[in-house]
């Protein structure tokens, strides 16, 4: 069954939910459609007080530190951590409360092109039950192909049955972003996530684009209830009109 996962996503440290495809190195800000006035604490502290489990913070982007170790010391070992992710610092956010560790950016080098052997010294430094996959993928011609440096620079990785095969040995789980769709509440990929269910391996989140309820059923359905999914910008707790929080905590316990 299909099931809601929470997120906290940071940007210059507070919670935030952003168009995707905005965040640049380069020209105007990012195009944000919530900012936060509480802190990252109280959302970790929400979603554990309701028993949300399997959700991640996300940093966007440097300055979030604090911020994320906040939200991480508000529930030890309930959420998921990525942004900026390397074997080097990875132990050390597992000891600041992530359950697990988000990496994709890390495992590519300058020119994008995916290093398997960073992957597995990453799964080797913090097990590989502990190791998520973040595979932000961009609409090509050939398919979805991964999007590292916060979607911006396209990668020699496509999202298929066979690479998927290929990589899940050295992880736990995959988080997916429709980086095209991410932030816009217009509706998801179903081409992606009927990929996604059709692959019959390790655990795997969509994000992208979920815009009401419909949309949820939409990927249980294309799923066969086999991709859980995370909603933000939809979300009345991060200031959306599309689904209410109470209504995702129900689906959770099987209201359809």
């Amino acid at each position: 069954m299909t099931k809601f996962r929470p997120c906290i996503d940071l940007h210059e440290g507070k919670v935030k939910q952003i168009v995707g495809e905005s965040l640049r190195d380069q020209g105007p800000g990012p195009i944000e459609n919530f900012v936060a006035s509480e802190p990252p604490a109280w959302f970790a502290n929400r979603f554990r007080n309701d028993e949300l489990t399997g959700g991640h913070v996300i940093m966007l982007g440097s300055g979030n530190e604090a911020a994320a170790r906040e939200a991480l010391g508000a529930w030890p070992g309930g959420m998921q951590l990525g942004g900026g992710i390397n074997v080097r610092n990875a132990a050390e956010w597992m000891d600041a409360g992530a359950s697990h560790i988000i990496v994709t950016s890390w495992l590519f080098d300058n020119e994008g092109a995916f290093q398997i052997d960073r992957l597995k010294e990453l799964a080797a430094e913090v097990g590989i039950d502990r190791v998520v996959l973040d595979l932000s993928a961009r609409r090509v011609e050939e398919g979805w192909r991964v999007a590292m440096n916060r979607w911006q620079t396209p990668t020699d990785l496509l999202v298929t049955a066979e690479v998927l095969d290929r990589i899940a040995p050295y992880c736990a789980e995959f988080l997916i972003h429709a980086a095209d769709v991410e932030g816009k509440c217009e509706g998801v990929d179903v081409e992606l996530v009927s990929l996604l269910g059709s692959w019959n391996g390790s655990p795997v989140t969509y994000a992208g684009g979920v815009g009401g309820l419909h949309d949820l059923r939409m990927v249980e359905e294309a799923s066969a209830g086999r991709v859980d999914v995370t909603v933000g910008s939809s979300l009345d707790l991060f200031g959306g009109q599309g689904i209410a929080y109470q209504d995702m905590l129900d689906w959770n316990e099987g209201g359809r």
